[in-house]
């Protein structure tokens, strides 16, 4: 909040500060004359300036706080309009009216001192034409008179706006007609060109907000469904494991007392892997190797295991339990299934920019659990989460006897 206060004074100052120092450079190169001499028409002109920065911020920070206040932000298009326009007319009016009265209670108006400069201009040419103290200005009630006099007291008030009345008395009248609306129109303005960089700012800077937000949802949901997944993922393998336990604590104790401290080992990768987004491949490949060595002493001598790694791709990371739980679906759904047994192979390797894990079991690809199983399902969805489409999985048939998962995860760098 504090940031974006901060920008939007600096903001303030530099629009505000720039029409100002626009205005200066345009008095000084090409009206020096009538705005800088004298000096104290100089010093008035200054003022004049300070005045118009002063109420171009006030002005403009109070519609500020009047569009805040409506929490403008939420209204339609056509409200938005409607807004745009009774702000733009109101402010503006301020804006001049403020800066009016700001010069007149001071005593200092710029404006009062350029109506007394052309009184005294008036008041020289009254003299040049030798009018000075004639009632010239009687012309109305003299039976014709000289047409000269009425010819000059009208070239006098057409050139300075100051003309005497009836009575004599020197009266004002703005020689340019229309000026005050010019005036009040260049006003409305630039208090609409304001508004409308305010209004397509706050647009932007919503939109982005906007994005951010939603990316934060996506980010949010993203990882409630990564931990969904995973809390699926570990009683899946516990139930898997303890019936491998369960199938050697008749058949061979000692083994199964191994078996059990192989288990807590896996259980205790389980759990620090759980509370990361990805593991290096080297400890995931602790995981599966541990439970591997669970299932050969269930199934001994019917299953084979063989490992193809490069030592490059150790420190890769990838999802944790990924690799495990297409190990335990080659054994589930493949070597359980041969009377012979078979084997299980694990490659890893780098293809261009992928890592690419191969998971190999002899069998053949059971259709109805093809994609449907919740160790394939959870696989998918885990890649689709985690990589945005940029990462790969399949699992086919590679041969007569041959079944192949394979990974494609990209390398980040």
């Amino acid at each position: 909040m504090q940031k974006t206060n901060l920008q939007y004074w600096f903001c303030q100052v530099l629009g505000w500060g720039g029409w100002i120092l626009l205005n200066l450079f345009i008095a000084y190169q090409f009206a020096s004359e009538y705005y800088l001499n004298p000096e104290e028409k100089k010093q008035l002109f200054f003022l004049a300036m300070g005045i118009d920065f002063i109420w171009g911020i006030l002005s403009t920070h109070l519609l500020r706080m009047v569009l805040k206040r409506l929490n403008w932000i939420r209204f339609s298009f056509r409200k938005v309009t409607v807004m745009f326009l009774i702000g733009v007319v109101t402010t503006g009016l301020l804006q001049y009216y403020g800066i009016k009265a700001t010069a007149h209670l001071s005593g200092k108006s710029f404006s009062a001192y350029m109506d007394k400069e052309r009184l005294a201009r008036a008041q020289k040419m009254e003299s040049d034409a030798g009018l000075a103290n004639t009632p010239y200005y009687q012309f109305k009630k003299l039976s014709l008179g000289d047409s000269s006099e009425y010819n000059m007291s009208m070239k006098i008030k057409k050139t300075t706006g100051w003309q005497r009345d009836a009575n004599g008395k020197w009266k004002f009248e703005e020689p340019t007609k229309g000026r005050e609306f010019w005036e009040y129109f260049f006003s409305i303005v630039l208090v609409a060109i304001w508004l409308l960089i305010y209004l397509v700012w706050h647009y932007i800077l919503k939109n982005r907000n906007d994005q951010l937000d939603k990316l934060k949802l996506e980010s949010t949901v993203k990882e409630l469904e990564l931990k969904t997944i995973k809390s699926h993922i570990n009683p899946h393998f516990i139930f898997n494991s303890l019936n491998s336990i369960r199938a050697l604590v008749d058949e061979n104790p000692e083994r199964a007392r191994r078996a059990i401290t192989e288990l807590s080992n896996i259980l205790r990768s389980s759990m620090k892997a759980e509370k990361s987004e990805t593991v290096s491949l080297e400890k995931e490949l602790d995981i599966v190797k541990d439970y591997l060595a669970l299932e050969q002493m269930r199934f001994e001598e019917r299953l084979q295991v063989r490992f193809e790694i490069d030592e490059d791709t150790l420190q890769h990371p990838v999802p944790p339990m990924m690799l495990q739980t297409l190990v335990e679906n080659a054994i589930k759904h493949g070597i359980s299934k041969q009377v012979s047994g078979g084997q299980v192979k694990i490659i890893a390797s780098y293809k261009g920019d992928h890592l690419e894990l191969l998971v190999q079991n002899t069998g053949q690809l059971d259709k109805e659990i093809n994609g449907d199983g919740f160790g394939i399902k959870s696989t998918q969805d885990r890649l689709n989460l985690m990589y945005q489409g940029k990462a790969f999985f399949e699992i086919r048939n590679a041969g007569p006897d041959l079944v192949e998962s394979r990974v494609l995860v990209p390398v980040i760098l």
